[in-house]
């Protein structure tokens, strides 16, 4: 089913000489590096909004749209990005938008009032969107290249570069350092890591649209490309995980407190467990998927997830609740970055993978945006324990659909 939508994205291939075992070697753990300091620059905005909002006196509706402007723009920024490393390569990208990111957050910082905040935050989720796409889409080209997987280690550095900007933050609060100042150290340190990481990217060459022998191009890809049939099943399967995700980052503080009796301190613990075992389990992830292939570990890891689930619905201890989350967590933990290399390579060589992965992309943010919003209705309507029993039959569709992914494992390993 995979292999058909290798007609339906205009692409060239990849040079067949590509880059040597070196350079791939130095890509892997400079994309590796690019998710780092992605992870670290939002971290640290997000860190700052209750800051943010207390020195620019807005009202919870105003920082709500606010907070809409920079996931609306993520989400419409992202349709682009194909043809944007179609024409430049994703290596450019990546490097442009390395170079934007610290100067809007500083301008995040600076804002005096809320329609220069909008604004800023609305230029932020256009080149953080166009940053993630990008940066995924180059590890799908590394991936494939080095014939191990790379995605779930990358994914990882994600995860702990968050936990880190946000520990950091909490404690730069606590010293009473202004927002703007924290933004322009912290702004200042990334821009120069970035495009030094930069460096060490793959050349635009691996996923640009390159001329054919007889000197024409191939049609370029547009925004409408890509809406292939795996490409859907694959987003569909991305937004129910992000729906699950959302579930807990948003809702397990509330369902521990009101539903099973936590303190607000202990309550917390609950998002906790879960954030500590999806970074655990993006750790080892591509070890595990190297040994046992992206099909059976995305099974096993999806029936974790359901077990997880099926714990923190059925426990009425506060206890096992919270061990629920951290099993929810490690099962989670590398559903989504095996979903994004398996649309990747469904994508082919060239920029097919940046083009598959920004539609894929386009489901999880909407996971991330809605779901939030979507799991409170619900729960509202039939309480939060039935909200979260919901939830074991989506992920249960989820592994069944795991079988698409067999066709999408196209690694292979660089010579020389």
């Amino acid at each position: 089913m995979v292999n058909e939508t290798k007609t339906e994205t205009p692409r060239a291939p990849v040079s067949p000489a590509g880059p040597d075992a070196a350079t791939v070697r130095r890509a892997r753990w400079a994309i590796t590096a690019v998710f780092f300091i992605n992870g670290l620059m939002l971290a640290t905005y997000i860190v700052r909004i209750p800051s943010i909002k207390a020195d620019l006196a807005l009202t919870d509706s105003r920082l709500g749209v606010v907070m809409t402007c920079f996931g609306t723009a993520a989400l419409l920024t992202m349709q682009f990005v194909g043809p944007l490393v179609a024409r430049f390569g994703s290596v450019r990208v990546i490097r442009l938008t390395l170079l934007l990111m610290p100067l809007v957050l500083v301008a995040i910082g600076a804002a005096g009032d809320v329609v220069v905040l909008a604004v800023a935050v609305v230029l932020l989720g256009m080149v953080h969107g166009t940053l993630d796409v990008a940066m995924n889409g180059h590890a799908v080209v590394v991936e494939r290249l080095r014939g191990r997987p790379t995605m779930n280690s990358c994914h990882a550095a994600w995860s702990i570069s968050a936990v880190i900007a946000s520990a950091g933050g909490a404690s730069v609060i606590r010293a009473g350092i202004p927002t703007l100042r924290q933004f322009l150290v912290v702004g200042g340190v990334l821009l120069v890591a970035g495009l030094v990481a930069s460096l060490w990217l793959l050349p635009a060459s691996v996923d640009r649209e390159e001329r054919a022998p007889d000197g024409t191009k191939a049609p370029r890809a547009g925004w409408r490309s890509g809406w292939t049939g795996p490409v859907l099943v694959f987003g569909l399967m991305g937004l129910t995980i992000m729906l699950g995700e959302a579930a807990v980052v948003s809702w397990s503080g509330v369902f521990l407190h009101e539903d099973r009796g936590a303190t607000l301190a202990v309550a917390a613990l609950g998002y906790t467990a879960f954030t500590v075992f999806q970074t655990a389990g993006r750790l080892f992830g591509d070890r595990l998927t190297a040994r046992f292939g992206n099909v059976t570990m995305f099974r096993a890891s999806g029936a974790i997830a359901v077990a997880g689930l099926l714990v923190v619905v059925l426990a009425r201890s506060q206890e096992v609740t919270i061990a629920g989350f951290a099993v929810l967590g490690a099962g989670m933990s590398v559903l989504v970055p095996l979903i994004f290399s398996a649309v990747g390579n469904a994508g082919g060589d060239g920029p097919g993978a940046a083009t598959f992965v920004s539609r894929v992309t386009t489901f999880t943010y909407a996971g991330i945006l809605f779901g939030p919003a979507l799991i409170g209705w619900f729960a509202q309507a039939i309480g939060m324990t039935w909200t979260f029993a919901g939830i074991i039959p989506l992920m249960v569709g989820v592994v069944l659909a795991a079988r698409v992914m067999g066709g999408a494992d196209r690694s292979r390993p660089v010579t020389g």
